[in-house]
């Protein structure tokens, strides 16, 4: 089902237009001062046609004024790879997003400014009154967790400091305080559910899948909530396969509507193969997490993953054990439980929602692919450690153990492999990255007499990719890859 993407942009302007198609996308809060102070305007120029198009194309809703645009998106699965980040990068813990909620809720409160001591004290008085969190301003601990909420509020212009500092009263509340102004319409912005959440019995009722189109709604409105749907599975992650989706679905993914419309509305090229297809952004334009990419995590999961990689691809006796991956309606099923968890007891209308899961048709076709264990994990992970630790993060390299479980996890994050008991799973789009060699640079320092032993630089390495495309990216929230060339059909 086609879609006409851009229908009123001329082709002088499309390549603008794209851009503000791609800055919504990456930004769903936009304001005056975030990300930057121009891109609002960028947005606003093209509001009428934005809202049309991501409502046609991905069901998504745009809403705009003066000082805000904020995208409404449909929400198909749980993603904990997009967190909220605190000024030195690292994700909110269950601490700060708990102090982030009842900040939100605390200046609802409040007039049109509020000093941070006081506000400190509102959502103590809350924080409290929930079983595990409490907020004692005594201790520098709850204080941190604290600012880095008021902080994230700050960068989006929901509250402009008029006085004072919040880094000093975290220091010491007792002789410094810090002001603040409250806009409304960021506020108003920002806290914008689609949902009454005190009505909901189950995380899964969040999802736009979880109340797709029924019978009643007539065949044309499913069809359309599926391709969608579709579009949203492309442009939200690193790769789509055909055998983690269901027939409608996978009908839908290889449509070539699916691909003029994505490629004409960000500007991005969509690139098929075999096992499934991605969106490819080589320019980063619309990428949040870029692989490959600097820093020791990074590069070590590149290595670990063409160690992988080169397993996966043995045959014969030496061929790996091949396992089934989980599929995304399991995988959702897992998340969904363990967050259920965490819902409070008290207060939930246990039959105002019904528990929905995904019922779309699975493919009865089994697809297995190669297991390697955890602890043939660990060793290589030991061995790349002790050939390239020197221009490693000296508090990873002493840690084989910390540096394997986020290489993994981010491995896993891009969809190049599954997290199962006692190992992972090689998915096929790892396949592009077999063969990658990596050496440590070595620096002399800069002194009259040469020392003994040249000093290793700190990683990247000089890599080596086998052919292909350019490096993988990012679309929308998340990062996009292309299905490896050697799994063409």
């Amino acid at each position: 089902m086609s879609t006409r993407v851009a229908e009123g942009v001329s082709a002088l302007e499309l390549a603008d237009y794209q851009k503000a198609v791609r800055l919504v996308l990456r930004h769903p809060l936009i304001t005056t001062v975030h990300p930057d102070a121009v891109a609002l305007a960028t947005v606003r120029r093209w509001a009428e046609q934005l809202r049309r198009d991501l409502m046609d194309v991905l069901g998504y809703r745009l809403i705009t004024t003066a000082d805000t645009a904020r995208l409404q998106r449909a929400h198909d699965q749980l993603d904990a790879t997009r967190p909220a980040l605190n000024k030195a990068g690292r994700p909110f813990d269950r601490r700060r997003y708990a102090y982030l909620a009842l900040t939100l809720a605390s200046l609802g409160r409040h007039g049109a400014q509020v000093a941070l001591g006081e506000l400190a004290d509102a959502v103590a008085a809350d924080a409290t009154r929930i079983e595990g969190l409490g907020l004692e301003t005594a201790r520098k601990h709850d204080r941190d967790a604290f600012v880095d909420a008021v902080t994230w509020l700050t960068e989006r212009g929901a509250l402009h400091l008029a006085d004072g500092s919040a880094a000093s009263w975290a220091s010491d509340p007792e002789r410094a305080e810090a002001l603040y102004d409250v806009d409304r319409e960021i506020l108003t912005a920002i806290h914008q559910p689609g949902r009454v959440l005190q009505h909901l019995t189950s995380v899964r009722s969040l999802l736009d899948s979880a109340s797709a189109s029924s019978l009643s709604a007539g065949r044309r409105a499913q069809r359309l909530s599926v391709a969608r749907r579709a579009r949203r599975l492309v442009l939200e992650n690193p790769v789509a396969y055909y055998a983690d989706a269901g027939a409608e679905l996978t009908g839908q993914l290889r449509a070539p509507a699916l691909a003029e419309d994505l490629t004409r509305l960000t500007g991005l090229s969509v690139e098929r193969r075999a096992e499934g297809i991605a969106l490819i952004d080589s320019s980063g334009r619309l990428t949040d997490l870029r692989f490959p990419a600097g820093g020791t995590v990074a590069q070590a999961a590149l290595l670990l993953g063409a160690r992988i990689s080169e397993v996966a691809a043995r045959t014969g006796r030496h061929a790996p054990e091949r396992l089934p991956a989980p599929t995304a309606a399991e995988r959702l099923a897992v998340r969904a439980d363990r967050l259920d968890l965490a819902l409070p007891a008290g207060g939930v209308l246990d039959e105002l929602t019904e528990d929905v899961r995904d019922d779309t048709e699975a493919d009865t076709t089994e697809t297995l692919h190669p297991f390697v264990t955890t602890s043939w994990l660990r060793t290589r992970m030991r061995d790349i450690t002790e050939q390239y630790g020197a221009g490693f993060a000296a508090d990873l390299r002493g840690d084989p153990e910390r540096l394997l479980e986020r290489a993994l996890d981010l491995l896993a994050a891009m969809d190049l492999i599954t997290r199962v008991d006692g190992g992972a799973l090689a998915l096929p789009l790892l396949a592009r990255y077999r063969g990658v060699t990596a050496e440590v640079k070595k620096r002399v320092p800069r002194q009259s007499a040469p020392p003994s032993e040249p000093q290793a630089a700190l990683f990247p390495a000089e890599l080596e990719e086998p052919a292909g495309p350019t490096e993988p990216a990012a679309p929308a929230d998340h990062s996009a890859a292309d299905v490896p060339k050697d799994l063409a059909e």
